[in-house]
């Protein structure tokens, strides 16, 4: 058994660097990243379709910083793994990869522990090197692509063409660089796994038994099973973010005022000081979590797919390494307002 106090033992061999990318199956990939585009502020990184000589995949890729988001979808009509999967979820996250070193070792321990290997080591190339891949089975029908690029020097992957800068991004920018916690109809339980450098975070929650249907289980309902509910972007400004983001067009949760005036009495007498203005704050309904070393600020968007799946949020984190579980309250009911809009509360 792991804590947040006690991590276990190194692995001797095989390390997670980092999340290398994301990819959305989607049944538009162009009109998708100009979404994330428009709305985030996303640049294009890479295209791959019938111009680079893929046949039956169209893929757009988009970059923030070092945040890059993967759509793909399928040119023909015939049916097909894609097809189905996004008839059944809708858009949605198909595949979260990691950067690692020493990919072999790490592939042939995740099949000793009983991982599902859907596409075993391959290799892929062109004039700026070579990448390793394998990608493995997680929950639903999600997948894990580990990337060995050691020997690569390209921006992205081999196989995607370099794009031009979006016009748009002339007129509209910004920057981005384990127990039970319920509402009177909400609940969750949560474990999170993380490499030893925690670089790699993973969050995974289930529902729990509430009063009324969770916002857990609206989206396992609504997706069709598990899945990816929630990707988190770091900042270093997210005043600035926020505000650009809400100039944008992006749409958040609203915090009821009784919170901020709650924050404001209980930071009194604590030892953390926040350098943000709290009425900025407040006037951004950006939320508030600390503890005797630091805090986090954090807010998240409402749902950014036509079904009530996929959220993302904004964090931007000083010397606090948690999730915001003082804020699960306050998050949950604001999400319960959105809920009850909807009709599935």
């Amino acid at each position: 058994m792991t804590s947040y106090t006690d991590k276990g033992k190194k692995p001797e061999n095989g390390r997670f660097i980092a999340f290398h990318h994301i990819t959305y199956w989607v049944s538009n990939a162009k009109q998708a990243a100009s979404y994330y585009i428009t709305r985030f502020g996303f640049e294009p990184l890479g295209y791959q379709g019938l111009e680079t000589g893929s046949r039956k995949i169209t893929a757009h890729a988009v970059k923030l910083n070092k945040i890059v988001f993967v759509f793909q979808a399928q040119y023909e009509p015939e049916e097909s793994k894609l097809v189905n999967e996004v008839a059944y979820h809708g858009d949605f996250v198909k595949d979260v990869a990691f950067e690692v070193e020493n990919l072999d070792y790490i592939v042939e321990y995740a099949r000793k522990q009983g991982a599902v290997v859907v596409r075993d080591l391959w290799e892929e190339s062109d004039e700026h090197g070579v990448v390793r891949m394998a990608t493995l089975k997680t929950y639903g029908d999600n997948t894990h692509t580990l990337i060995d690029r050691s020997k690569y020097k390209g921006p992205f992957l081999p196989g995607y063409q370099t794009l031009k800068n979006d016009p748009i991004q002339k007129f509209l920018f910004w920057s981005v660089d384990d127990k039970q916690i319920c509402t009177e109809y909400s609940a969750l339980r949560s474990i999170v796994m993380a490499n030893w450098e925690e670089t790699v975070k993973m969050p995974i929650n289930e529902p729990a038994v509430g009063k009324k249907k969770s916002q857990i289980q609206e989206y396992v309902e609504y997706h069709g099973g598990a899945g990816v509910q929630h990707i988190a972007l770091n900042t270093e400004d997210i005043i600035t973010a926020i505000e650009n983001l809400r100039a944008r067009g992006v749409e958040f949760l609203s915090i009821p005022s009784v919170y901020y005036k709650i924050i404001r009495e209980s930071l009194q007498s604590s030892k953390v000081k926040v350098a943000e203005s709290i009425d900025a704050l407040e006037r951004l309904n950006i939320l508030i979590d600390y503890d005797d070393d630091g805090y986090l600020l954090q807010i998240f968007t409402k749902n950014t797919q036509d079904r009530p799946t996929l959220f993302l949020e904004v964090i931007q984190r000083r010397n606090h390494n948690g999730f915001g579980a003082g804020n699960f309250k306050t998050l949950f009911e604001s999400i319960e307002l959105e809920q009850e809009k909807r009709g599935n509360l």
